[in-house]
């Protein structure tokens, strides 16, 4: 980049600051309107995002009986469907989801599993090997109507289809009965998102049971049936209703389940209930089930079982953890419309971490996103620790950190990525919750939908759990990697098609929400607009459209910009600082103007010729009668005939013109190139001669009718030294480097290291086999010719 400084007419600012017009077309215009892309609106979504007055969604209630085979590992289950239709349409089947048929051998997910590289570790080996040889996959053993006849079903992969005996017409229910069993697996060698674990030590098991029984998938108006295979990446799409669950496990077991448990006299004991009424209005975690207990537990082997009872009101899935290893500890929170109870249950190895962070870290988010949405409504919100890393569902959630044992010591310790990965995954994972638990989106089209927003809300929730909290996601910084790199799909992608699925689904659409909020938005309008998209679609299914339209609504900020490049492309944030003029007006005077003339020629460089002449000889120092007054006045001198001119000029200019002409302030004209592609507002720090620093936001629509190239005019009394865009690195800039003006160094370090005598050796054979190479290609050469 340059500076350039010129002398021109008032009327240059005109002329020098308009953006260049021309080269946006209707296929490359980044700031047109997304309604060829985003679904007429209609009675059910209208067009401010919001329900419309004929939105209808399908309700389906379960009544289950399970059993969990400690010895064999088996589940066995029956229930009842009660399916009501809501919606205007007459139904003549209905689809049920399989989710335990992706890991049947023969499943579409396991067919079109790609080849692991040559260097695979031994526990990826194991999955790849256990997996070839496991008999996975539900087996329905019955499916009848309520009158107990068989009913005509058809399995698909993990689908299941279930034709009604007559059509289900609108405003009507059908129930209907299906009996199954499958055989669980170990969640740690085959993966997914339930399983068991396996505690070799002490002979135990702890089961974190997750898409386990048939359950209706979602049908809706905008895509019918939302029947697509479950293939392992895109999650759920399913119908809220009220669920009564029986699970019959070892008598020795702890079971914490979505839901309000409706026996606790016969499964928890006079003590246990007595500490959980104690805890609906401690101020830190009480413990139920306590260490010692737990391993107490951990020895007995009972051959006796106990149901246990659980309720649960319009919720959209029922999950569930076993085991005779788990200490349980539970803690009330009481605020607003929230009414419940955070509770924890994890094994004596997740100890100390557990017992300090869990319930902490529940009820923290509960705190944080009831600000930001609406207020947590369900009775209890429960974190386990078990095999599955992190996962969500109704009330529960499953979380994996533990702290590491020292075999010889016996000693437990955490890192500081142990202990930030606990409290980030408790809160991403309760967090929840809200997204899609409660705003039910539909996870197998949209992925972004419920991990998106769900981990912009995370970060928030972590900035508020204490000063310079580590989060991996959110700050504009972290995703510039990703923003830049190959390989990429948009946002707005199917979520089985997605590349990159942490960057696409999680960080960079919660990054994008983090830039709207702090940058684009500002804080207050944003918040009110997503608090309101979340009261709008609380306990419905939004869509993308209906997230996208309700932000716009709520603000009055058009946003179809953001939403086109941030969702709907690939295009990356790298604006870069031009060229950078100086003007001021031409006062028409003269003897100003050619002393101004004079003084910007007698800041070029001497011509290197000219320095080297320096005293040589030259004709006029012996023969001075050939100087004359060109010589005496260089070409700069101001002439009487130009001051006529000018004094003649002025008489006829009002005062108000007189006065631009001798405006003495400094006009900076500061070209910017769109080097991404993705239009960003241009923050700028001015920098002048006496210290100070000036901080100016221009909005993005400075790149409305260009949004390669723009230019901006300053207009300043003082001299301008120093500029920096984007200098609190907001807007996820993937070059910083073209963002300063003068331009700064590029630091860095050199990295000096010794040659290992193998690595000498590997050089000293390449070269050998290069030099081989070389003669059998000239050999080779011989013989062509």
């Amino acid at each position: 980049m340059k500076i350039s400084i010129k002398s021109a007419l008032l009327c240059f600012a005109v002329a020098g600051i308009g953006n260049v017009y021309a080269k946006n077309t209707i296929e490359t215009d980044k700031f047109r309107q997304l309604e060829e892309i985003l679904p007429t609106p209609n009675t059910y979504r209208t067009a401010s995002g919001a329900p419309g007055h004929q939105y209808w969604q399908q309700q389906v209630n379960y009544e289950i009986d399970i059993t969990i085979d400690d010895e064999n590992q088996r589940l066995t289950g029956s229930e009842t469907i009660e399916y009501i239709n809501n919606s205007p349409d007459t139904l003549r089947y209905i689809w049920l989801q399989l989710d335990q048929n992706r890991l049947k051998r023969d499943s579409v997910a396991n067919s079109i599993s790609g080849a692991p590289g040559k260097k695979i570790t031994y526990r990826g080996m194991r999955g790849i090997v256990e997996a070839d040889k496991f008999d996975g996959g539900y087996e329905i053993t019955k499916v009848t109507d309520s009158s107990n006849d068989a009913m005509r079903f058809t399995i698909n992969n993990t689908m299941l289809r279930i034709d009604l005996n007559k059509p289900l017409k609108p405003g009507k229910k059908v129930e209907f009965n299906v009996d199954w069993n499958y055989q669980l697996h170990e969640q740690k060698v085959l993966g997914g998102r339930s399983g068991y674990e396996y505690f070799e030590k002490d002979d135990n098991y702890l089961y974190e049971m997750a898409q386990w029984f048939p359950r209706a998938v979602a049908y809706y108006d905008v895509m019918g049936w939302q029947n697509k295979q479950f293939l392992g990446s895109g999650e759920f799409a399913l119908e809220f209703g009220d669920y009564d669950v029986e699970i019959t496990v070892p008598a020795d077991h702890i079971v914490a389940a979505t839901g309000v448990l409706q026996n606790p006299s016969k499964v928890l004991t006079k003590q246990q209930r007595q500490r959980l009424a104690k805890a609906k209005t401690a101020t830190k975690p009480v413990l139920i089930v306590t260490p010692d207990e737990a391993l107490e537990n951990e020895k007995s082997r009972a051959k006796a079982t106990k149901t246990w009872h659980f309720k649960a009101e319009n919720v959209r899935d029922f999950a569930f953890a076993s085991s005779r290893k788990f200490i349980w500890d539970a803690q009330g929170y009481k605020k607003g419309g929230t009414d419940t109870m955070a509770m924890s249950f994890y094994p004596n190895e997740g100890n100390p971490l557990w017992e300090k962070y869990s319930t902490e870290a529940i009820i923290h988010t509960m705190e944080q996103y009831n600000k930001y949405t609406f207020d947590y409504p369900y009775p209890v919100s429960i974190s386990v620790n078990g095999p599955v890393g992190g996962m969500e569902y109704p009330m529960i959630t499953f979380n994996g950190p533990r702290p590491t044992l020292n075999e010889k010591t016996g000693e437990k310790t955490y890192s500081r990525r142990t202990k930030y990965g606990l409290i980030g995954v408790i809160i991403h994972e309760v967090g929840h919750n809200y997204f899609p638990m409660i705003v039910n989106s539909d996870e197998r089209q949209w992925t972004w939908m419920d991990e998106g927003l769900n981990t912009f809300l995370q970060f928030l929730a972590e900035q508020a759990w204490e000063e310079n909290y580590p989060s991996r996601r959110g700050h504009a910084a972290n995703i510039t990697s990703y923003m830049k790199s190959a390989n990429q799909v948009p946002i707005m992608t199917n979520s089985e098609s997605i590349l990159q699925f942490g960057n696409n689904a999680y960080g960079k659409p919660a990054t994008a929400l983090n830039i709207l909020r702090e940058t684009i938005m500002g804080r207050e309008l944003f918040d009110f607009a997503f608090r309101e998209y979340a009261q709008r679609w609380k306990f419905k299914r939004p869509t993308p459209a209906d997230f996208f339209r309700t932000m716009e609504d709520a603000s009055a900020v058009d946003l179809d910009w953001f939403w086109r490049g941030w969702f709907y492309t690939t295009d990356h944030v790298d604006i870069a600082l031009g060229d950078i003029h100086l003007y001021r007006p031409n006062s028409q005077n003269p003897d100003v103007e050619e002393a101004w003339e004079r003084a910007l020629e007698n800041e070029k460089p001497t011509f290197i010729s000219d320095l080297r002449n320096k005293g040589h000889w030259l004709r006029t120092n012996d023969k001075p009668e050939l100087l004359d007054f060109y010589n005496e006045h260089d070409k700069f001198t101001a002439t009487n005939a130009a001051r006529n001119s000018y004094n003649s000029k002025q008489k006829k200019l009002k005062q108000w013109e007189k006065d631009l002409l001798v405006d003495d302030r400094n006009f900076y004209i500061v070209d910017f190139k769109n080097k991404g592609g993705l239009p960003m507002p241009i923050l700028l720090d001015l920098t002048f001669a006496d210290g100070t620093t000036e901080h100016v936001r221009i909005p993005a629509e400075i790149w409305r009718k260009n949004t390669d190239k723009v230019s901006k005019l300053f207009i300043t009394e003082k001299e301008l030294t120093a500029i920096a865009l984007d200098p609190n690195w907001e807007t996820a800039d993937t070059d910083v480097n073209n963002n300063y003006w003068p331009a700064r160094p590029i630091k860095s370090r050199f990295e000096l290291y010794k040659r290992k005598k193998k690595d000498m050796m590997r050089d000293y054979n390449v070269e050998l086999k290069s030099d081989e190479e070389s003669d059998d290609k000239d050999n080779q050469k011989k013989e062509d010719k």
